[in-house]
């Protein structure tokens, strides 16, 4: 056994950049790891959570108190997978880490040498009882099943029944049928495929030149509301069929007129309109080049009639598609012609001895099997499902407001209406075969396969250019609408069909089996209430919802939908244990802030959500034993979500003793490209806090503090962090310091608080934590800018100005863990100006800004403590909006430094102002000589443009403008007035170059500025 005494190895030591590696390597496998199996929101790596376990299962071997006969038996273990292990206990410490960085690789992770090694070296650190590893917050399952993988028991739970079916089949029904697995599921699911097929496949019908369709293009559709016009407009953001570069395929429209008639009766619920006097008709073509492709119908909501140019504003667009209930069906007249609706555009077809996807457009026969469907599911509705449930999903869907959903604002109230009814005709005969098999656990397996192939048959899915299928639904954790999408053939082989999702569920299921039977324990409950028996577990290890970053239980609603179809009516995951009522997930328990919901007639606030997390954090120590430990893996974005966290854990009692970023997340992904979000989740170690933990002295703590954040700083970019996963990182050692004692005090005996407000002067008030963002930024400012930058709370002699401090704080903070291009961490991507009308996913639609951005509530966290006033650099260097700042470009800070004139007239003026004065002053057209706002034309409009005159009316240029405006003159090619610039800031003192090299540092490096900045400084004279 560990004594309570004895530090665990991930306490002291960790190979994060390795793990890093391996678990990203992880992520980009698209078959054949667990997490194939379902979605589930924000999983993460096996390597990461296969790595930390150990390293919070195994003692350190350096610690006096680590056990002599562990030390003994790893030194017997360990060669078996790598050479021998030196003589001294630093040895072996070196060797057990090198063992958990190999083995978080994913092709290691079934070898049965490094599984009898990992199993021998926990086996070894725990000889008298097998450690039990407790998750309450489990959802897709990865650290459960790698404290299995281990030789651990584990305990699992969730309070989504979506997240529990995950875990039973993973940690229960997949091992109990190691054996013959593969041959069951695939049997079973043969059987269900052919008897769907034999009632449905009319509904897909193929080509007279044997043509297959594997995919149907839609887009909703509104029609023209100017006088004389009433043409249907088809949604569509891009016309764009395939971009790949050998089949390239494009729509083009063609304009005709029409008889007087209207024909057929109007749309359901509206009046009779006038009738449309020309419509449209499409031709597939191949375009030589972009200009070829015409521009889509639909930009930032609003819809361009191709008849007459006029544009529906997204109020009536939203009027339209309400009435429509999301105008994802076609709308048929008593005979089957259609009169509206969702409107077919193209047909994707393969054809045997043909290589690649056809395009073809839309014919009777396929409007035809489209009505069929309509028939077939009016019929099949009347039914009851063998479980006694509706065929339809008819529950309804989040109110508006909800975090991620904005669907209901185009006439989608009901889950169902995510759905053409083609598709939920098949999936509910799909659903309705499953529910004859008798195995339990193998109709759960193919009820996931359901659920899983609902996400790429829903009427939210786009064509994906690139690679010529459907996507996925959930590209990002939000459900917006789509104004076109693709249809799958469920019933074929390609993508989105049930063939494929089979096969890749018995990949990845045999991917869940780690070589033997045993099997984890899973539950469905509360995480604050886990009813295990007190000092039960000897790790408590989670990666507990992310604040309000992701709606969990709304999203899941999707798949339960499914799941209640397809399963027995009395599977306990089919009944919220809190509410009988509830016909969908959990809500009301769920630890999400989530604002939209009440509990108790209170809204799901920042206080409900770190009230629940204390709560939590109370069990959790409850039923962690003494000589246990814990980790809390954490990602938020702001230091809001941060604090609410670390207020949760420091109140339940608990010591945070480390924490290391283990970079989990793809900076390609979504939400690094268009979002904040963080590269690296941070890996909190934590142990109970003792009863008799003494009360703390402010002042020590405060003394205390800069060094263990220094060298802490260090100790991560040495192993590549950077940025604000570094500044995350640096969280752990900072509380260790305050979190040891039952509370901290000053001098009068005042507590001082973890949160506070970071605006404060007194520290009861203020709060640690702002003291540790203030650390942090400083001893950034230092590394990039100097001491005296990093100290000065006003402008001093020898300080550079506000500006060039808060850029180059702004930069370090946007940096790259382990030098990606592109930085995930808190915005590095460009920002997206996007209006809250355009929820639609049309290709094209948002324009991007210049310039990077960050967390409104970052910034101003670091920003405050170093005397920066962010309103006086408004509209100046950066600008707000939305709760985030954007840094602008240089391009865009032309006018503010040359006026209106252009860049060349600007070049002559100052080399001419060089030859008079050598020693000149260059105000450039931020200030007049007398500190007014310069007279350049159109400066009426300046506030409007984003610089206020108050900031114009700041005094003269700051080194950060002359070298913007060094970096413009450089970028237009007026090497004379560059020179003369130059020569003059050289004269002038050596804060220009200092600034100058700093920032080329920071930049990215294959960004345009730091292009820019280093051919500016090739021009220096030497």
């Amino acid at each position: 056994m560990i004594p309570k005494e004895c530090k665990r190895l991930a306490e002291v030591d960790f190979p994060i950049a390795l793990v890093g590696n391996h678990s990203l390597a992880e992520k980009t496998r698209r078959s054949g790891t667990p997490h194939q199996l379902h979605l589930w929101w924000s999983w993460k790596p096996l390597a990461a959570c296969r790595a930390m376990l150990l390293g919070l299962l195994l003692p350190d071997p350096c610690d006096l108190q680590c056990p002599v006969d562990f030390k003994s038996k790893a030194r017997e273990i360990l060669p078996k997978v790598q050479g021998g292990v030196g003589p001294e206990d630093k040895d072996l410490r070196k060797a057990l880490l090198k063992f958990i960085g190999d083995f978080a690789n994913w092709d290691l992770s079934s070898n049965q040498t490094y599984l009898e090694v990992g199993r021998g070296l926990v086996k070894a650190a725990h000889p008298e009882e097998t450690p039990l590893v407790v998750d309450p917050f489990a959802g897709g399952g990865s650290i459960p099943l790698e404290a299995l993988r281990l030789g651990c028991e584990t305990f699992a739970s969730d309070l989504n029944p979506v997240a529990c079916l995950i875990l039973k089949v993973k940690l229960n029904d997949i091992p109990l049928h190691h054996d013959d697995l593969d041959n069951r599921i695939y049997e079973a699911a043969e059987h269900v495929k052919r008897a769907v097929v034999r009632q449905l496949s009319e509904l897909y019908p193929t080509d007279s030149d044997n043509g297959r369709p594997i995919a149907y293009i839609w887009s909703r559709t509104v029609h023209c509301e100017a006088p004389n016009c009433g043409a249907e407009i088809p949604m569509k953001g891009s016309f764009w069929l395939c971009k790949k570069a050998n089949r390239k395929r494009a729509l083009r429209y063609i304009i005709e007129n029409v008889g007087a008639t209207h024909g057929g009766r109007p749309e359901e619920g509206q009046a009779q309109r006038p009738a449309p006097t020309k419509t449209i008709r499409f031709e597939i073509f191949e375009p030589k080049s972009e200009s070829e492709v015409p521009a889509g119908t639909v930009t930032r909501a609003k819809a361009t009639c191709l008849c007459c140019g006029t544009v529906l504003s997204p109020e009536r667009v939203r009027a339209q598609l309400v009435m429509q209930r999301g105008g994802a069906n076609v709308i048929f007249d008593n005979k089957g012609k259609r009169i509206g609706g969702a409107r077919l555009l193209a047909v994707v077809t393969v054809k045997s001895g043909h290589q690649g996807r056809h395009y073809r457009l839309p014919t009777a026969e396929d409007y035809e099997a489209v009505w069929k469907s309509q028939k077939l599911l009016e019929y099949f509705t009347m039914q009851e499902l063998p479980n006694g449930l509706k065929p339809i999903p008819n529950e309804p869907l989040p109110p508006i407001g909800t975090l991620g959903f904005r669907v209901q604002r185009y006439g989608m109230l009901e889950w169902g209406d995510l759905f053409t009814k083609r598709q939920t005709l098949v999936l509910s005969m799909l659903a309705s075969n499953i529910c004859e098999i008798s195995d339990l656990s193998i109709r759960e397996l193919l009820a996931l396969a359901i659920s899983k192939l609902a996400e790429r048959n829903n009427a939210l899915c786009n064509w994906m250019l690139d690679v010529e299928c459907p996507g996925h639904l959930f590209t990002q954790q939000v459900l917006p609408p789509s104004w076109e999408f693709a249809e799958a053939v469920p019933l074929g082989d390609s993508s989105g069909s049930f063939d494929l999702v089979i096969k890749h569920t018995v990949s990845s299921a045999l991917a869940c089996i780690l070589g033997n039977s045993q099997r984890g324990d899973v539950h469905l409950c509360d995480a604050r209430e886990l009813g295990l028996p007190d000092e039960s577990c000897k790790v408590f290890f989670t990666d507990p919802p992310y604040y309000d970053s992701i709606p969990y239980s709304d999203l899941s609603d999707f798949f339960f939908i499914w799941l209640k179809r397809t399963l027995p009516k009395t599977h306990p995951i089919l009944c919220d244990p809190f509410d009988t009522r509830n016909v969908l997930t959990p809500k009301v328990q769920e630890l999400v802030q989530d604002e939209a919901k009440t509990v108790n007639g209170r809204p799901k606030d920042k206080l409900f959500w770190q009230k629940g997390m204390t709560k939590t954090f109370i069990e959790a120590r409850r039923v962690l034993h003494s000589e246990g430990v814990g980790c809390v893996v954490f990602a938020h974005k702001t230091t809001e979500g941060w604090e609410a966290l670390l207020e949760g854990m420091t109140k339940g009692g608990w010591v945070i003793t480390s924490s290391w970023p283990i970079t989990t997340e793809r900076v390609a992904r979504v939400r690094a490209r268009d979002s904040a979000a963080l590269a690296a989740s941070i890996h909190i170690l934590c142990r109970p806090r003792t009863d008799d933990a003494p009360v703390g002295d402010w002042g020590e703590v405060l003394r205390e503090l800069p060094k263990r954040v220094g060298d802490w700083m260090e100790r991560l970019q040495s192993e590549g962090i950077r940025g604000a996963d570094l500044v995350f990182a640096c969280i752990g050692p900072a509380l260790e310091i305050y979190s040891r004692y039952s509370k901290v005090v000053d001098a009068e005996e005042r507590e001082i608080p973890l949160g506070g407000d970071p605006e404060a002067s007194e520290p009861h008030r203020k709060g640690f934590l702002a003291y540790v963002w203030e650390v942090v930024g400083r001893t950034a400012l230092e590394q990039v800018l100097g001491t005296a930058e990093a100290k000065a709370r006003n402008s001093t002699a020898g300080a550079l100005e506000e500006d060039a401090r808060l850029t180059a704080l702004f930069l370090w903070t946007l940096q790259s863990t382990n030098g990606n291009k592109q930085n995930g961490s808190i915005g590095v991507s460009p920002v997206e100006d996007e209006d809250e009308e355009d929820t639609g996913k049309d290709a094209g639609a948002t324009k991007k800004k210049q310039g990077y951005s960050l967390i409104f509530d970052v910034v101003r966290r670091f920003a405050q403590p170093l005397g920066i006033h962010l309103p006086e650099w408004e509209g100046r260097i950066i600008e707000t909006e939305k709760g985030v700042v954007r840094l602008l470009s240089v391009k865009e800070r032309t006018k503010q430094l040359f006026g209106e004139e252009s860049i060349s007239v600007a070049g002559i003026r100052i080399e001419e102002q060089a030859r008079r004065d050598p020693q000149m002053k260059f105000d450039f057209a931020i200030t007049s000589e007398r500190g007014a706002p310069p007279k350049i034309k159109g400066h009426h409009k300046r506030k409007e443009k984003g610089l206020p005159a108050e900031t114009a009316a700041k005094a003269g240029t700051t080194t950060l403008d002359r070298v913007h405006a060094a970096m413009l003159l450089q970028a237009s090619g007026q090497t004379n007035a560059l020179r003369a610039l130059l020569k003059a800031e050289q004269d002038r003192g050596p804060e220009f170059l200092r600034l100058a090299n700093a920032l080329s540092a920071l930049y990215p490096k294959d960004g345009e500025e730091k292009r820019l900045l280093d051919a500016m400084l090739l021009a220096i004279p030497r």
